[in-house]
């Protein structure tokens, strides 16, 4: 069995920066990037000693060193370079939200099944050691019958209708920039289909969604509510209700700390991980999958809070999603 899964990576901006410096591991290594200029690759190749560069997407997949691309090409490209990367026969961990909608990821998984690759979005929530932690635990019992998850998310995003946020043509619109975090960290604990689903929203000059709400059921008699905001901070703050007890996270998109609290007002800390390591872990819970086919995807909630989202998009009529 092989030893390290070699990585490349395309699309190579903040993000980018930030994975490329997780890789301190003996399971992985960031072995080429590519950008459409071969400067930039080289660039970001001289910066964090990574061996090979190319100046184009198409140079990397041919690779034949490389087992898995991480992609963070903006929203709107995502279903396409994903279709190529597949198509050269690599395994993909994809920056959120991974598709524009859930027919682009439907078609995207089944050309995956059919090479028999892993696709996986890079959603934090999905990776952290807290969370399995704590789902571990409100799945054994312990804390009741579980009711409800509710997740707040807010931003203070410059308002030009120029940059990527608020342009529709790049995937804009805190739907798909931090609707995606707050309705994963839901669904993560939810971990049933949507059923019954209403939306509030409030638009940006551009067309995209500037804030909302959306609240939905469960076929298994759960609830789930997200409140976004992409002109006005909220806190990163999502609750998990049980019967006999609720669960809070703070900053939860890469929480490594939360607090229950039970019906007589005793509190108990839980600790676990480390909220600087968050995007070492996806890494390494992508690269052990390679290793030894064990499914720590997600897969299934990434593909219904696609759903969620579809719902949204098309009751604000949103309809550059759909395109």
């Amino acid at each position: 069995m092989r030893q390290k899964v070699k990585w490349g990576m395309i699309g190579l901006g903040d993000i980018a920066n930030s994975f490329a410096q997780a890789f301190e591991s003996e399971k992985a290594e960031l072995a080429a990037v590519g950008s459409r200029t071969l400067d930039k690759a080289q660039s970001f190749a001289d910066k964090y000693n990574i061996p090979k560069a190319y100046g184009s997407y198409e140079e990397l997949y041919a690779d034949e060193e490389i087992d898995v691309v991480y992609l963070a090409t903006p929203n709107s490209y995502h279903a396409e370079n994903m279709k190529d990367i597949l198509n050269a026969g690599k395994h993909v961990l994809c920056e959120k939200a991974i598709t524009m909608n859930k027919k682009e990821l439907d078609e995207v998984l089944a050309l995956a099944d059919e090479k028999d690759l892993i696709v996986a979005e890079a959603m934090t929530i999905y990776h952290m050691p807290l969370y399995k932690k704590i789902k571990q635990r409100i799945d054994s019992g312990e804390f009741g019958e579980l009711k409800l998850a509710t997740s707040y998310f807010g931003s203070l995003k410059e308002d030009d209708p120029k940059n990527r946020f608020f342009n529709p043509e790049l995937g804009g619109g805190a739907l798909l920039d931090i609707g995606v975090y707050a309705l994963s960290f839901v669904q993560f604990f939810l971990d049933a289909d949507p059923k019954e689903f209403k939306t509030i929203v409030e638009f940006f000059e551009t067309g995209v969604d500037e804030m909302s709400t959306i609240s939905y059921s469960t076929t298994e008699g759960t609830l789930g509510n997200v409140t976004l905001s992409f002109r006005g901070k909220l806190p990163k703050q999502g609750v998990v209700t049980c019967e006999d007890a609720y669960i809070t996270f703070m900053d939860y998109p890469r929480a490594d700390e939360a607090v229950i609290t039970y019906p007589d007002g005793e509190t108990e800390v839980v600790k676990a991980g480390s909220s600087k390591e968050a995007l070492k872990y996806e890494m390494e819970n992508i690269s052990e999958m390679i290793l030894t086919g064990e499914d720590l995807s997600e897969i299934e909630n990434t593909q219904r809070v696609n759903a969620l989202m579809d719902k949204a998009a098309e009751e604000w009529k949103m309809d550059w999603i759909f395109e």
